[in-house]
């Protein structure tokens, strides 16, 4: 039997659905994101950590659920609404459905709601807290008081790990919320991964003698993360860096730069960026709520601007050998137009050693 449950946004707002995951209620930061597949990358991104998120396409399942298509060991997301579940998904690597994930992980989830006007208010109002409840939902003090903190501590790796050709390029990667992909991408290249918490000091990275240093993607506010920062500083220009989506708003925010967050960010895998050394433009893969100003860059040279709406998308730091760049290189299920960003940091290490 199909139990309703109910989203009810910050400004009073409620759509009645039904449920398809845990039965609980929680309380997160309502985002939409408008990618046509890799919800699997969408659920265990660890981006997403404290967001309801709403998949814009209607129908969502289809292929189920497939072990090895996981970016992380478990969903981080807080809630996941969506038009149309598919019940009986169809793919030879199928591993199970998208229903039975979500119980098995305790995330709450909607469908049966119109995902199209809830974009809609989400884009003309900007992004908004939001309550999924099994009951209709009135503590509105609690749901605008509600902030995502702590994220990156919530999520890093507890401990070192490393992994790759022992004879290959040492790469230091800064889990701030990785996606495996990043990882995969620098081990296919014969590289030997050394994944370090976010606390990891600077001293500690540099006694371990890398040719480069990988800083990853992440969730929450990047200027919360002041301590993080700092060790950035104390990094810049020692080995190589190459920073993504998190890793390239903290570095900027290390090079005296200054990030806001966006009306409702960048969420999809359909975002035009153009290369300004050359006026090509790229299709990538993106998940940010937060942006580098272009103006405040007292460091570095802006490389990258989104198509749409002329946002930074990329800076190169060529006095420190280093460059980072807002969006997914690593994208899996793609798009794959900027996986060469990851042949010019071997580049970058191979050039100094």
């Amino acid at each position: 039997m199909e139990k309703k449950i109910y989203v009810t946004l910050e400004n009073g707002k409620t759509f009645q659905g039904y449920s398809f995951g845990a039965e609980r209620d929680v309380i997160g930061e309502l985002v939409f994101t408008t990618g046509m597949t890799g919800y699997i990358e969408t659920l265990t991104d660890p981006s997403y950590y404290g967001q309801i998120v709403t998949q814009t396409f209607p129908l969502i399942g289809n292929y189920g659920i497939i072990p090895a298509d996981v970016e992380s060991r478990k969903i981080w997301l807080t809630a996941y609404i969506v038009r149309e579940k598919c019940d009986a998904p169809s793919n030879f690597r199928c591993g199970g459905t998208l229903e039975s994930y979500l119980k098995e992980q305790g995330i709450p989830a909607v469908y049966g709601i119109d995902t199209r006007e809830l974009t809609r208010i989400v884009r003309e109002a900007g992004v908004m807290n939001a309550a999924v409840t099994m009951k209709p939902f009135s503590d509105f003090a609690a749901l605008k008081a509600y902030r995502v903190t702590n994220a990156v501590r919530s999520v890093t790796a507890s401990e070192t790990s490393t992994k790759g050709d022992k004879d290959g390029l040492k790469v230091v990667l800064y889990d701030f919320g990785a996606k495996e992909n990043i990882e995969r991408e620098l081990l296919k290249r014969g590289c030997r991964v050394t994944v370090v918490p976010a606390d990891f000091s600077a001293e500690e990275a540099l006694a371990l003698d890398p040719d480069g240093i990988m800083l990853t993607n992440g969730p929450g506010d990047p200027a919360e993360n002041t301590e993080i920062i700092e060790n950035l500083k104390k990094l810049a220009g020692k080995k190589p860096i190459f920073g993504i989506c998190l890793g390239h708003q903290l570095f900027a925010l290390a090079m005296g730069g200054r990030t806001r967050k966006m009306k409702y960010g960048h969420r999809g895998a359909n975002q035009p960026v153009k290369q300004l050394s050359t006026g090509r433009v790229f299709i990538s893969s993106q998940n940010h709520g937060y942006e580098v100003v272009s103006d405040s860059l007292k460091a570095g040279t802006l490389s990258f601007i989104n198509g749409n709406d002329g946002t930074c998308e990329g800076v190169d730091y060529p006095e420190l050998n280093a460059f980072t760049v807002q969006f997914h290189p690593e994208a899996c299920g793609g798009p794959k137009d900027a996986n060469f960003l990851f042949d010019a940091f071997i580049e970058n290490m191979k050039k100094v050693q």
